[in-house]
């Protein structure tokens, strides 16, 4: 079949932008719509995704309309558009960890996150570190899990949201080590790095990426990632699981829905065509200059993935009465 989700090749859209994606060639009719409030999106925008016949696929990616600022408000306004949008498998909605925060951060949403959207599938995600500042007497985490019991409520934690899937990673390790540490949310991973490489916060939990240079400076002290497997830019780093918490997990992770009650044969050739771009080298290499590894999931493996994502989110804010208004 000569079909591709896009040909990525257009001006970057903004997030949340509706972009039309030209897939004529697939024999579609006419074209598919993607609503993204992912960083995904643009990283795949980058890249020069052909057809599986080898055919370059023509996009209008942000060439003809300006951008529709759908990501506003928690991503709330353009995932309410593709709830709103036809169940036929022509409007798609990049996702991330917000997707699955909103139920229990928000008192009422426009949409029923678990009924009125099926998975398309997973594409990309990338695992937090766990470091400290070096002046910190601890040197693995089973030291720092220690530490922290024996100081309760005295040690702070740097993440890069407030309420974001930054944020809620670091909770769950938090919860999961049952220790009594501090957020202290900033707007970022960098400025969160900056605030421990300055020593005013002890801990720091952000995407691996953004601390590998202050790692490799002696600046930052790595003491688990939170990836089932070890990152490859940090080789020597025990992961969390291996670290004394079997079955750990917490990523950062990105993918596409559609509407519920889309054609399932729409949904199974999207997906099949993702999952094939996604192996190619230009967009591999595209997820990865923004710090992402392609972890790709089909239908029935991520729509089992995102709503174990919602019960673990679901749990975590409530028990820290994290509330988004």
């Amino acid at each position: 079949m000569s079909s591709a989700v896009a040909s990525f090749t257009a001006a970057p859209a903004m997030p949340g932008a509706h972009a039309a994606l030209t897939e004529r060639k697939a024999g579609w009719g006419r074209d598919v719509n993607a609503v993204s409030a992912s960083p995904v999106f643009d990283a795949l925008q980058s890249s020069n995704v052909h057809s599986a016949s080898g055919e370059p696929l023509q996009s209008p990616l942000g060439q003809n309309r300006p951008p529709d600022p759908g990501g506003g408000g928690g991503g709330i306004i353009g995932t309410e558009a593709v709830a709103r949008a036809p169940a036929d498998g022509h409007t798609v909605l990049f996702i991330g960890n917000g997707f699955t925060m909103n139920p229990a951060l928000r008192a009422k949403l426009p949409y029923d996150t678990e009924k009125d959207f099926t998975a398309v599938a997973r594409i990309a995600s990338n695992p937090l570190v766990v470091s400290v500042h070096p002046s910190l007497p601890v040197k693995s985490l089973k030291q720092l899990v220690a530490l922290a019991r024996a100081r309760p409520g005295e040690l702070t934690f740097a993440s890069g949201t407030a309420a974001g899937g930054l944020r809620l990673n670091a909770e769950r390790f938090r919860a999961a080590a049952g220790i009594d540490i501090v957020n202290v949310p900033y707007q970022g991973g960098v400025p969160a790095v900056t605030a421990v490489l300055g020593g005013h916060t002890s801990i720091l939990i952000v995407n691996v990426s953004e601390t590998v240079p202050h790692v490799a400076s002696g600046r930052l002290r790595p003491l688990a990632v939170t990836s089932l497997e070890r990152n490859g830019a940090l080789k020597e780093v025990p992961t969390v699981a291996e670290s004394g918490y079997p079955g750990f997990e917490a990523l950062m992770w990105y993918g596409v829905v559609a509407r519920a009650a889309a054609p399932k044969g729409a949904i199974d050739r999207l997906s099949a065509e993702i999952a094939r771009a996604v192996q190619l080298p230009e967009v591999s290499d595209a997820l990865g200059r923004i710090g992402l590894s392609v972890a790709a999931m089909r239908p029935a493996e991520f729509d089992a993935f995102v709503r174990a994502e919602i019960q673990r989110n679901g749990r975590i804010i409530r028990e820290i009465n994290l509330r988004v208004e």
